[in-house]
């Protein structure tokens, strides 16, 4: 089993290693479309709606991209993938970035030879069980089935944290979103546990999602970020700095209502490089001098994005916490735009 797993660490390695080499940036241009992986279905962050078209905060930071590179935030093709299969289609060059919730971990980055440009989403593993299991800690789940995904840091932090206090589960292994919530309302296990964004999102599109209820551990830590292959630097700079320019845009109140009038120039040194006014930022990264503002325009700065895919007037209602700007005792700090 060991050997069969490192194994499957050295393909994904070494077809990144490969494939890195070709320069994602030109292939994107030339192709005159982003090829960007996310999640097969996960309301708020990345879901088609009923006409295919996808929206969500992962979905944002996908069309960002595409803005700041092509200067179309609809020139992106959305790839499904699955906890399994996000991390073949990255190193194979199926798609050119992966913006699906994906924890940033040691070996994600040191063995599989990904680079994460960033975390776009501060969270943590979670629980959530129906009201009426009458349990109110999931120290109290000793003996429970339990919905996981496969193929995700979830199973090692569930196993860890069971094992820790010295109390056991019966594993119900899933793949998709979908099927955990199918399988869970259908009571085939008692607990779903996810990243704590997730459960919330899914509970949101319960018909009754009173009945369920989000325990109060949260069991790690899961910094949440997009990423490219190992060695494809100037394009890990494209997609790093396109979710600064969100960060710092929010922090430097530039928003989609008056980006326009900014763009005509400021006071302010940083908004005017950001938004392309002023310096040669763009020609640093290969891109236009508007990069930053067409990134900005194409759904908002980060607060803006938060606040319509996931925020607290949404029916998935996250606060922002430690995703609130640095100046307001949050986590969110982008590098300077000089």
């Amino acid at each position: 089993m060991k050997k069969t797993v490192f194994l499957g660490a050295l393909t994904v390695a070494g077809l990144a290693a490969g494939v890195a080499a070709a320069g994602t940036l030109d292939d994107v241009k030339a192709r005159g479309k982003l090829n960007c992986g996310v999640t097969t279905g996960l309301v708020g962050f990345a879901a088609p709606d009923a006409n295919g078209e996808w929206a969500g905060f992962d979905v944002s930071i996908c069309r960002a991209v595409a803005a700041a590179v092509l200067g179309d935030p609809s020139a992106v093709e959305f790839v499904p993938t699955t906890g399994k299969t996000r991390f073949t289609a990255l190193a194979s060059g199926e798609i050119d970035m992966l913006a699906r919730n994906t924890t940033w971990t040691f070996s994600r980055d040191v063995d599989l030879k990904f680079t994460f440009v960033g975390v776009n989403y501060y969270d943590g593993q979670g629980f959530m069980v129906p009201k009426d299991l009458g349990v109110s800690s999931a120290k109290e789940l000793d003996g429970a089935t339990v919905c996981i995904q496969t193929g995700t840091t979830t199973e090692l932090n569930l196993a860890d944290f069971f094992r820790s206090n010295n109390i056991s589960y019966e594993p119900v292994p899933i793949e998709t979103n979908a099927e955990a919530q199918q399988q869970y309302l259908a009571g085939a296990c008692d607990v779903y546990t996810t990243d704590a964004s997730g459960l919330a999102a899914t509970r949101a599109t319960f018909e009754a999602p009173a009945d369920h209820v989000l325990l109060p551990e949260i069991i790690s830590k899961e910094p949440l970020g997009p990423l490219v292959r190992h060695g494809d630097n100037e394009w890990g700079d494209v997609v790093r700095w396109t979710l600064n320019a969100m960060v710092t845009a929010e922090e430097l109140g530039v928003t989609s209502a008056n980006i326009a009038e900014m763009s005509a120039g400021t006071d302010n040194p940083e908004i005017n490089r950001l938004l392309g006014t002023e310096g040669t930022l763009g020609e640093m990264l290969g891109l236009s001098a508007d990069w930053g503002k067409n990134a900005i325009m194409a759904g908002g700065n980060y607060g803006e994005v938060f606040a319509k895919n996931i925020g607290e007037e949404t029916p998935i209602g996250l606060a922002r916490g430690l995703n609130a700007q640095w100046t307001n005792g949050g986590l969110l700090y982008s590098p300077p735009f000089r």
